[in-house]
């Protein structure tokens, strides 16, 4: 059993995702979310509250009726179910489900506690709500998007169940589900928020801590491979720059690299004084892709603590408007559904998955271009050099996808489009900045793979498994299961497919 209680870390939000186990709201949230419901149900009367008895964004001026409050709510999610376009994939709609059950379960909204307790079921029970990729502009928070949510909560709309798209009526019939009663403010409630952009934001970063893991484990693999000497990501050189995130890189680097026969010290080579030729026929230096990673991959690590500290404070925050202050017995209006703070984030978060891709990309170069490793054969072709082609065809396929993760880590951030009759006149694009940012995780993991058969094949080519350290040897064992050595040529696609899918997990 998951149980919500108060602050949800990113690490309990995976693992409540992953773990499909029944959620349980604790007495101390089923308490707050009623105590809220209570005081705004008294505290509206006779006021007058933004989203309770006035129109929406440009409408507010205009007072709705008593008698027409209710109906209010149902027409704003029914008028706002306007998405189109790719559907949101079922995770990602499910982590948008859990940011927004834990936001609004904080006791700043209003809401009844039918809502909280719908979405928990939701979940339970692996029905999903049928959320597309576009059209959200992220400042009143994810309006489209969410009102696909709340189209579902209220019984219309469709969702996905049990591999199939079927319409929210009939799933809630076979399942026995009511929909939620919406008594005060529930539509604007579930709507004015962040909860999209969050939830997809937290499976970008939780993606981006795999790769970054993964790309350390290749760039050892590479140094090994190559005999690089040691020094590069000694402590005393990366000390020597005080960033915590290269020494982060460095210390895995070390820790990864101590079982290792391959790589060398520079104080047994190039420092005993018996090196005198004019030309030396070793490197002294390897290529920057080589003996730069701790301060390339350096700054990818700072940025995604940078981004969990941000989606960390986003998910437990009150991101709707207005909120209710039960400590002030007060209503706030303003704007904490502005999805700025997210917005940024995923921008950082996909320009460091693509400088992470590009590491990769000239890293597979290298043990492709003979003329610059000098140790290997062309494309690591174990065939017959002219008749196959080895690694030839898939380094098409990695530089491409590196260029499309350049042109992508274009910033939505700054692309502000004022929009509902310029009421949101500066927006954030937050949702379109996560969504970018998951294409480029996914191209990521995908010139990752054929990075990591190419540095299988060249493992081969050396016949240098037994001297590679414990941890390279690991993922090597796991990948030759995936796919054999070869020589001949095979078709690629499906290998590449599976071992994405080893990454990935």
């Amino acid at each position: 059993m998951s149980v919500l209680k108060d602050f949800l870390t990113l690490d309990n939000f995976i693992a409540i995702l992953s773990d499909n186990k029944n959620i349980i709201l604790s007495d101390e949230l089923v308490t707050r979310v009623e105590n809220s419901f209570s005081f705004l149900s008294d505290f509206s009367k006779n006021k007058v509250i933004y989203g309770v008895n006035t129109g929406f964004g440009p409408m507010a001026q205009y007072r709705i009726q008593e008698e027409e409050c209710i109906q209010l709510q149902y027409n704003l999610i029914r008028s706002h179910a306007s998405g189109i376009g790719i559907p949101l994939s079922i995770e990602q709609v499910r982590a948008a489900i859990l940011a927004r059950l834990n936001t609004l379960s904080l006791g700043y909204s209003g809401v009844n506690l039918s809502v909280i307790k719908l979405m928990k079921e939701l979940l339970d029970r692996q029905i999903t709500p049928l959320i597309f990729a576009h059209g959200s502009v992220g400042a009143s928070g994810d309006l489209v998007q969410l009102a696909h949510l709340a189209l579902v909560l209220i019984g219309e709309g469709e969702v996905f169940y049990k591999g199939e798209r079927r319409s929210t009526k009939e799933v809630f019939e076979i399942e026995g589900l009511q929909p939620i009663e919406i008594r005060i403010r529930e539509g604007i409630s579930l709507m004015n928020g962040t909860s999209v952009m969050t939830g997809i934001g937290i499976l970008n970063w939780s993606n981006a801590n795999r790769l970054l893991d993964w790309s350390i484990k290749m760039s050892c693999a590479i140094n090994e491979i190559v005999s690089a000497y040691d020094d590069h990501y000694s402590v005393e050189l990366n000390h020597a720059k005080k960033h915590i995130g290269q020494q982060f890189i460095a210390k895995a680097m070390r820790e990864t690299l101590v079982t290792s026969k391959m790589v060398r010290k520079r104080d047994e080579h190039l420092y005993t004084g018996e090196n005198q030729e004019s030309i030396f026929k070793d490197k002294v230096q390897e290529y920057y892709s080589i003996r730069c990673v701790p301060q390339i991959l350096g700054p990818v690590y700072d940025t995604i603590m940078e981004v969990k500290k941000v989606l960390e404070n986003e998910i437990n925050s009150a991101n709707d408007n207005p909120v209710v202050d039960l400590e002030t017995k007060q209503v706030y209006h303003g704007g904490n559904f502005h999805g700025d703070y997210v917005s940024l984030e995923m921008d950082k978060l996909k320009l460091v998955i693509t400088r992470l891709t590009m590491l990769s990309e000239r890293q597979l170069n290298y043990l492709l271009n003979a003329k610059i490793n000098e140790l290997l054969p062309p494309f690591v072709n174990l065939g017959k050099l002219g008749f196959n082609f080895g690694m030839q065809g898939v380094q098409f396929t990695a530089t491409s996808t590196t260029a499309e993760c350049q042109t992508l880590s274009t910033s939505m951030y700054v692309h502000s489009i004022p929009n509902n009759n310029d009421n949101q006149d500066i927006v954030s694009m937050g949702t379109n900045a996560a969504v970018l940012c998951d294409k480029v995780i996914e191209n990521s993991f995908e010139v990752l793979s054929i990075q990591m058969i190419t540095l299988a094949q060249a493992i081969d080519a050396l016949n240098c498994k037994e001297k590679l350290s414990l941890s390279t040897q690991e993922w090597y064992n796991e990948v030759r299961m995936i796919i054999p050595t070869f020589a001949e040529d095979v078709v690629m696609y499906p290998y590449l497919q599976k071992v994405k899918d080893y990454l990935k997990k």
